[in-house]
Parts: C-alpha cells; structure tokens; sequence
C-alpha cells in the first residue's frame, strides 16, 4: 500500500500543480512527463533487464513519424494514429528484440546504435516525406480528439499527465510481478536464472518489446501535442538522453526516470539564463552526481532511508 499510495500522491501532486502553476512551467512540466514516460520505458530494458541500449530514439522516433505520417499525409485522426505509432514502435522492437539479442555486452551496444543510426538515415532519406532535419509542423485544427483541443495548455497539460500516469502505474506492477521478478533476476545473474527454468531470452524480448512500446507512446504523444515531427529527434543524442535521465534519477527505480528528467530539464533551463558554457557546467554537475550518487538521486534515497522504494 506504500508502494501504491507513493506513486499515486506523485499524480496528484501532479494533477494540482496543473492548476496552479504558471503557464510557464506548466508547459515545461508537460513537456517533461512527455519525455519521463519515454525514460520509464527505457529504464524497463535498462534499469530492470540490465540491456544498454544506445539507440532507444528508434522507437522514440517510431512513434513519433507512425502517429505523423498518418495524420499530415494520410488524413487519419488523432486517435487511430496514436494507435498506429503504437503498432509502428511495437513493430519495430520487436523485429530489434530478434536480431539485436542474438548478441550481449558491447555487442548490443553497438547493435542497436547501427538500428538507431539507420532510422536516423532513413528519416532523412525519405525526406518528401519527413521533411528530414527540417521536420513538419501538425497543423492546430488536427490535433484533436473530438471537441479536445490538444493544442490547448490545459487540455496538453493532463493529456501528457495520462500517458505519464499509465507508463508509470504500469512499470510498479511489473515490479510486483513474477515478470517484473525475473527481469531483475536476469539483470542480477543470468545464468542462475537460466538455471532456475526461466526463459532468459523471453523475457528479455518482452521487455524490450514493453519498452519500445512505451517509448514510442511517447514519442507519438510528443507530436500529438507539441506538433512538431521532425528526424533530430532520432538522432544520437535522443538516445543518450534517456540514459542520462534514468542514471540521474536511478535505474531500477519506479521514479526515478521521472526525477532525473525534471532534474536535468530544470537544470539546463536555469544555466542556459545564467552562461552560455551551461553544458560544460551541466557536465561537472553530471560527473559530480555519478561520483557521489552512484545509484541515482531516487536509488541513494532508497539505499539509505527508504527501502522500501520499488
């Protein structure tokens, strides 16, 4: 009951400071539960399957380009096509899960960097299409749902709040589960778990299916709300980035990706205003927090006080 009512008083601290808060910031705070729902689900294969992947803004991209493709060149509504870059990321991690996992260590690294780097290129190969690098803009009339305006703030506001509520509900079940168990078990030792009758290569594959999933949810939420499709967003860094959220906040940690995105968001945010050498300080503040809080913002808090932490 801790576990549960942790996770749902976040939401409703959430949902209340959508009412209050400045337009400012809630703009950011939407654009951040956007893209901690893309680090939730890159922390299932990271943070509990112990798979580094570097080329997660494949999916991120997945979803994005599937929800639209389909609304700017195929007509299709704003629900059918978040359904399709659904299927689209759902798709394309699996097809990743076979090949990719046919390798460990190094190797998938660099695996799902060459996978990355192909859809990167094909973005902008296809650039009648995509518009690559440039990207495309989704007109305001067409994002929406029925009589919802989700170009409005508000209305962006809690639709970001229910993609975030729904990845992170679902990743604290899967961490009370036997799934959830033998994921941690594979990371833990894979071999023993092999030993013990599990299918190590089944579950992996489900959790990077899962975990492609919901980083494509994201990334088709992304233009749905923001409106803005564009191939920079499968690039490298986009792949790197998650890493970094969930590292900072603590991998293997319900929260965590959610923290050290708001962390990381709020931190560049603030020294951008200060200097223009913000990365290099962004970077010293980085090095500093894996020197001295190696198990993340959320993982120390669990280590040290609260044990209890999913």
């Amino acid at each position: 009951m801790k576990v549960l009512g942790l996770h749902l008083g976040l939401l409703a601290l959430l949902a209340v400071l959508g009412m209050i808060l400045p337009a400012y910031h809630q703009g950011n705070l939407s654009r951040i539960m956007v893209l901690a729902t893309y680090a939730v689900g890159y922390n299932v294969m990271f943070g509990y399957t112990g798979l580094l992947s570097l080329g997660h803004a494949m999916f991120f991209g997945a979803g994005m380009y599937g929800l639209g493709l389909a609304m700017q060149h195929g007509g299709v509504g704003a629900v059918p096509a978040f359904g399709i870059g659904l299927v689209s990321a759902a798709v394309l991690s699996a097809v990743v899960a076979v090949l990719a996992l046919r390798t460990i260590g190094v190797a998938f690294m660099i695996v799902t960097l060459m996978f990355s780097q192909a859809a990167f290129l094909s973005a902008l190969y296809f650039g009648e299409w995509t518009r690559g690098d440039e990207g495309f803009v989704l007109a305001q009339q067409i994002r929406r749902v029925g009589e919802v305006d989700l170009s409005n703030p508000v209305t962006r506001y809690y639709a970001a709040l229910l993609l975030f509520s729904v990845a992170l509900l679902l990743t604290m079940r899967m961490t009370q589960v036997r799934f959830g168990h033998v994921l941690v078990a594979v990371r833990e030792n894979e071999e023993r778990t092999r030993m013990l009758g599990y299918s190590v290569w089944s579950h992996k594959f489900w959790a990077v299916v899962i975990s492609g999933t919901i980083s494509g949810a994201a990334g088709a939420a992304y233009a749905l709300l923001f409106g803005y499709v564009g191939a920079s967003f499968v690039s490298v860094p986009y792949s790197i980035f998650p890493l970094l959220w969930v590292l900072l906040g603590g991998a293997g940690t319900t929260i965590g990706p959610f923290v050290g995105t708001l962390f990381m968001f709020y931190l560049i945010d603030y020294l951008s205003g200060l200097t223009t050498a913000y990365m290099l300080v962004v970077g010293i503040v980085l090095v500093l927090l894996t020197l001295f809080a190696r198990a993340g913002l959320m993982g120390e808090i669990r280590k040290r006080w609260v044990p209890w932490l999913p």
